[in-house]
């Protein structure tokens, strides 16, 4: 009973937000009324099935902008658990098969999310040029840097694509670690649960002087940064033996 209150509260709230998005798309054509309209959709989704977002930002400094969020990928909340915690404007590199889903799919076209398809390597980097031209307007991109959802939690292969735009584009990369959504909704279940979702945000990883050649090079450091972000919240999460002005800051 619980499993078919929340999927009718979850599509009521999808159903709602994303056509009201749509129709903010279509007066205010540069399709920021998706993010407006997605903050209290995740609010909602989240209040609904007992979900708390815990932010922990390593340096308050506002990153410069634009920049692209590389994040790892555990679960569907990540997505709304990402609009919780990143600030401003942004667009989100997304698997084409959203796109297909009639009122949510639409809404994410008119805003200017960007379609990729990962079997397709031709259509995969004509995205990347489709999110330069994003990133050319001002606007942060989001990477999911494993390309799918982790099945045990542990961090898969990166993909290259995003590492390419950043150095293509001379954008900074602001690396993401989420923990804790697997535990709300892990790869294959259907099963909501309670809980916490940490989302910490890093330090921006500079791209300006990089070539393609160095993309290996990047890729290990963005993966370590995302990696030494799951430690850093351990260290927020044990005994305060330090000194409080120490540690990093964190924000909700």
């Amino acid at each position: 009973m619980r499993r078919a209150l929340i999927a009718i509260a979850l599509l009521i709230d999808t159903l709602f937000f994303a056509s009201l998005a749509i129709v903010g798309c279509l007066l205010i054509p540069n399709g920021n009324a998706l993010i407006w309209c997605a903050r209290p959709w995740a609010r909602l989704m989240l209040l609904v099935c007992g979900v708390g977002v815990r932010v922990t930002r390593l340096d308050e400094t506002p990153p410069p902008r634009p920049v692209i969020y590389i994040t790892n990928h555990q679960s569907h909340f990540d997505v709304p658990a990402l609009i919780r915690a990143l600030p401003g404007q942004y667009r989100v590199i997304a698997k084409k098969e959203l796109f297909s889903i009639p009122v949510f799919g639409w809404a994410l076209w008119l805003a200017g999310f960007i379609k990729i398809d990962r079997a397709d390597r031709e259509k995969a980097f004509r995205s990347l040029d489709v999110a330069a031209r994003r990133i050319q307007k001002g606007l942060s991109v989001v990477v999911f840097a494993e390309g799918t959802r982790s099945p045990d939690g542990r961090l898969q292969p990166f993909k290259k694509g995003g590492f390419v735009l950043a150095i293509q584009s001379r954008c900074p990369i602001v690396p993401v670690s989420i923990s804790g959504s697997r535990a709300v909704l892990s790869k294959n279940s259907l099963d909501i649960r309670p809980g916490i979702i940490d989302v910490v945000i890093g330090r921006p990883i500079a791209t300006a002087s990089l070539e393609m050649e160095d993309r290996d090079q990047l890729i290990a450091q963005v993966r370590a940064a995302i990696e030494a972000g799951f430690t850093d919240l351990k260290a927020l999460d044990a005994p305060r033996d330090l000194d409080p002005s120490s540690r990093p800051a964190t924000g909700v």
